[in-house]
């Protein structure tokens, strides 16, 4: 499957005769969407299992592609979707099965990137809209769609709490952020990329390493196209503190290059670190690793996108 083939174009077959299942986090988001998930369900004949801890949803999916299911909504989050393919991939069955995701969670970061408005409008996207071969990123085995990041943006996703999400929404994350930059301790990391035969090196200390696969993969620094099979990968250099809160207002709002950013574009990349082991976050969700070997799977992924959907969104 190639990383920008349209697997089904212009909504194609019913799906009523398929096996359909719903994969769904009651605790995502504000937690008031389950009754809405079985009705629709009901509907349109999908059967639901819910989660009921952390990581079931990957033993849900993966009990579910081994049960021959033909067509999986992920309802939750961004780290909801996340577990659904970890149970895809260790089932050997992307190439099985029709994927979209139905958001409930905070910031649903994805699903706004595919174009999906909410749970109902998913739910008719996974049916009978169109459906794409986007690239899935891999990091030592594990897979993400959106991110893997380090450094002071990872250090703010693992400090944001469910409380704070709750109260702020999506500026949850920024407003750790902002919490947190007083006291990073910058990393000493070492980056060897590859991309169409070239080699990039880069080595010193980093305010954040950021790896993006999908559109918004930290707001609005990076904007990847994620039928390319590349990462897009931007690397923050240490900075005097008088100078972050400038340079993050030229990056964030203005979209401008600046003096201590570098960016490029990989199929595969290795990140170390150099002093002391690093935290990274896969959309969402923290791992620590001495280094983490990174690459593109493109189009592995066969997923239900809104009319809205650009995957390359600096066309």
């Amino acid at each position: 499957m190639g990383s920008s083939t349209t697997v089904r174009t212009d909504g194609g077959a019913s799906t009523d005769a398929l096996e359909k299942r719903v994969v769904v986090n009651p605790e995502s988001g504000s937690g008031d969407h389950l009754d809405s998930v079985y009705r629709l369900a009901n509907e349109r004949g999908y059967t639901v299992c819910e989660t009921d801890r952390a990581g079931h949803a990957v033993d849900l999916a993966h009990e579910a592609a081994a049960e021959g299911v033909d067509v999986l909504g992920a309802c939750g989050g961004d780290g909801t979707l996340k577990e659904v393919i970890e149970g895809l991939v260790a089932a050997e069955a992307l190439d099985d099965v029709r994927l979209g995701v139905l958001p409930a969670g905070t910031a649903n970061i994805v699903a706004t990137d595919l174009g999906i408005e909410e749970i109902e409008h998913g739910f008719a996207m996974l049916d009978e809209g169109a459906v794409r071969a986007l690239d899935l990123g891999v990091a030592d085995g594990e897979p993400f769609v959106k991110s893997c990041v380090a450094g002071l943006t990872a250090d703010a996703s693992a400090a944001t709490t469910s409380d704070v999400k709750e109260r702020f929404g999506p500026l949850a994350f920024v407003i750790t952020g902002v919490q947190q930059a007083a006291t990073f301790d910058p990393l000493d990391v070492a980056i060897e990329a590859v991309a169409d035969g070239e080699t990039w090196s880069w080595s010193g200390e980093a305010l954040c390493v950021l790896v993006g696969n999908s559109r918004r993969f930290t707001n609005r620094i990076g904007q990847a196209n994620v039928e390319d099979g590349l990462f897009d990968v931007t690397v923050i250099e240490e900075m005097p503190q008088s100078d972050r809160v400038t340079e993050a207002i030229a990056q964030q709002l203005l979209g401008r290059d600046t003096e201590h950013v570098d960016r490029l574009f990989a199929r595969r990349l290795q990140i170390v670190g150099c002093d002391r082991s690093i935290d990274f976050s896969l959309d969402g969700e923290i791992s620590t690793h001495d280094e983490l070997d990174l690459q593109v799977r493109p189009g592995a992924l066969s997923m239900a996108v809104g009319p809205e959907y650009d995957p390359d969104p600096t066309d």
